[in-house]
This record gives structure tokens, sequence and C-alpha cells, in this order.
């Protein structure tokens, strides 16, 4: 061999491929080669330090700390029995809320349509002090 201090051994016992590129773990500190760098591929003795993965909850979107030991899912579970902030009536709401005043009138606007002399909320049609009999001020209004 031309060159023998290049490239350095698989530290994986049954690899001890030469390799020219290896590949130092981040966990454990030992080399490898491309084939078993993985945690999984070298059963890495230190990759819970490394190799963490938070669950998120499916219905409030919130991060759920799992210690060591415990299972995921378990956890994730527990929490939407018990700490859950997730509101299924605020996905569902209404967006025509502002009912209007007018007597026999069952029209709802999504935004409030007030009249300038009386103060009540009305829909579209109702907004004119004339289309709602408006009571609100003294000085008379014109019909135009």
């Amino acid at each position: 061999m031309e060159l023998p201090w290049l490239g350095e051994h698989c530290s994986e016992r049954a690899c001890k491929q030469l390799d020219f590129l290896p590949l130092k773990c981040d966990a454990c500190g030992e080399v490898f080669c491309k084939d078993h760098i993985r945690y999984d591929d070298h059963k890495c003795s230190s990759a819970y330090k490394k190799n963490v993965q938070v669950p998120v909850c499916p219905l409030c979107n919130t991060p759920i700390p799992v210690q060591k030991g415990e299972i995921p899912d378990v956890v994730v579970g527990a929490h939407m029995d018990k700490d859950c902030k997730y509101n299924p009536a605020q996905q569902k709401q209404k967006i025509f809320t502002n009912k209007c005043l007018k007597p026999g009138c069952k029209r709802k606007e999504m935004m409030k349509v007030l009249c300038e002399q009386c103060g009540g909320n009305f829909c579209i049609k109702h907004r004119h002090p004339l289309d709602h009999d408006c009571k609100g001020s003294s000085h008379p209004t014109s019909k135009a």
C-alpha cells in the first residue's frame, strides 16, 4: 500500500472495512463506514442523546415532553385525555352572527351594520332609517 496513513477502519466488529472517507458518529464518537453510520446500524449505545423526537398532539398542535423509557403514544394519549386545550367549538365558529333587529327579519350579517340614529344592528336590506321605521332621532329623515 502506497499511503498507509490514509483512511480509517470501520469500528463495527463484523465490518472493519478500510474507508477513505470515514464518518464519525455524533453520539458515541466512533468511526464508521457509510453502511454503519446510522445509530441502528451500529447499535449505538449513546443514540438516546441525539436521536430525540418530540411528539406533537394531533388536536392542539403542542409538543408533548416524553421522558426516557416512556412510550410516546401512551404519553400523547394521556395528554389528550387530561391536559389537551383543543376546543372543537372553536373550529366551527359561525361567521354570520349579527342578527337584524327589524321585527320579522331573520337575516344575519357578517359585520355589524349600525344605524347612526338609533344605534340598532340591522341587515343590509334594513340598514337605512326609513327601512326599519327608526325612532332614534327627532329630526325628520328624507325619503331619498
